[in-house]
């Protein structure tokens, strides 16, 4: 039994069909690709700046436990580190004078700020007795934003 030639017919434009429908065209591609890109244009920005707020908000974190193991430092001392002990005497016994009575060890180790520098120790303070602060994201002093100094006296 031949099959019909109408049976033939039918069968012959679902292969067709099944075989046009499995890949995409150029501009199918072309189109999903520029919607991703607009997409990524909105969202990328507002990314970027939660990385500053984050840094920003870690050396303030950090800042807030250096001035309480400062003022730890000054219970068992009665003085806070001199500039030139600087923030090094709350890790390890300071050997320049004074040399402190009750040293015990503050911290575990000094952190760096969010941008890789050192924090900055001033005794006497220019904002406070003391200070401790992060330059920013410039390492510079002053500034605005992602460049403004984070300090103990916020």
């Amino acid at each position: 039994m031949n099959p019909s030639p109408v049976f033939l017919l039918l069968r012959a434009r679902r292969r067709l069909a099944t075989h046009v429908s499995r890949g995409f065209t150029l501009i199918e591609l072309m189109v999903v690709l520029v919607i991703i890109g607009v997409l990524a244009a909105l969202i990328v920005p507002n990314v970027l700046d939660r990385a500053d707020d984050a840094r920003s908000t870690a050396a303030r974190t950090d800042v807030t436990n250096v001035m309480q193991a400062l003022k730890l430092y000054r219970l068992d001392n009665q003085r806070y580190p001199t500039a030139e002990q600087g923030l090094q005497a709350l890790v390890a016994k300071p050997t320049a004078g004074p040399v402190p009575g009750n040293w015990k060890p503050y911290l575990e180790k000094l952190p760096n700020d969010p941008w890789g520098r050192p924090y900055q120790y001033l005794n006497p303070g220019i904002k406070g007795e003391i200070d401790v602060m992060s330059f920013g994201a410039d390492g510079q002093s002053g500034g605005e934003g992602k460049d403004a100094d984070i300090g103990s006296w916020q």
